[in-house]
């Protein structure tokens, strides 16, 4: 893979699409593109808010939509019915564009939950594992702790961490399925493969900026400050 080939794109909800949606502005989501600028296939990290509109964009820039990714089955991700709010998404996308959802086997009742699809809509992955899109390959790493069945992407040192892992802070997990003690391992195991010059883009814009190198955000981000897991349960357990 050669970086030339990489398409990859970070559009934030309410400004870049679903400008006149009062949630998506106030939510500040990421959704991320990415794919293969060749064979001009893409996939949508949390197709959420606006789904046509998300299209349009990845269809001006010459891409064709051949999957969906679902960071977790939260529906400020992939849309659906929670906590009292309906958002267009994932399910609403097959309308205009009939590809599958990858998700992780552990969040896939909760996915099913929340957006009505069924297991036909969804490409289920257990564990950390790679998805090719044309020359493109993306590592799919499960990231449980802000929900069963978080995932992770990472493609040619992006990290799209979805809510795993912000640039200060970390996504709660006092919500159905949230375990502090698994986000602890995500985040010092699991993400350990990560290196310091990979750059990481996160879920919301939480911060002034909207990406920061991984390097930068182990030396700033409070999260990384316990060395233990018994200091980590301190800080952030509930």
């Amino acid at each position: 893979m050669t970086n030339d080939r990489l398409y990859f794109r970070q559009l934030l909800s309410g400004r870049d699409f679903a400008q006149s949606d009062p949630f998506a502005q106030q939510m500040v989501n990421f959704v991320y593109l990415i794919g293969d600028r060749e064979t001009k296939e893409a996939v949508i990290v949390d197709p959420a808010y606006d789904p046509s509109g998300i299209l349009e964009i990845l269809h001006a820039d010459g891409m064709t939509c051949v999957g969906m990714l679902g960071t977790h089955y939260h529906a400020d991700h992939v849309g659906g019915s929670m906590m009292g709010l309906t958002v267009s998404g994932a399910a609403e996308m097959l309308g205009v564009a009939d590809v599958p959802l990858h998700v992780q086997v552990a969040e896939a009742e909760y996915v099913k939950k929340v957006t009505g699809l069924t297991d036909d809509h969804l490409i289920q992955h257990d564990g950390s594992s790679s998805l090719e899109v044309g020359a493109i390959s993306i590592d799919l790493l499960h990231t449980p702790g802000h929900t069963p069945g978080s995932q992770s992407f990472l493609v040619d040192d992006r990290l799209v961490a979805g809510d795993t892992l912000f640039l200060q802070g970390c996504g709660r997990t006092d919500l159905p399925g949230g375990d502090p003690e698994q986000l602890y391992h995500s985040l010092t195991k699991v993400l350990s493969k990560v290196p310091d010059h990979a750059v990481l883009f996160p879920g919301h814009q939480y911060s002034p900026e909207p990406s920061a190198t991984m390097g930068e955000t182990r030396a700033q981000n409070m999260v990384f400050a316990p060395k233990s897991a018994e200091q980590w349960m301190a800080m952030f357990g509930h």
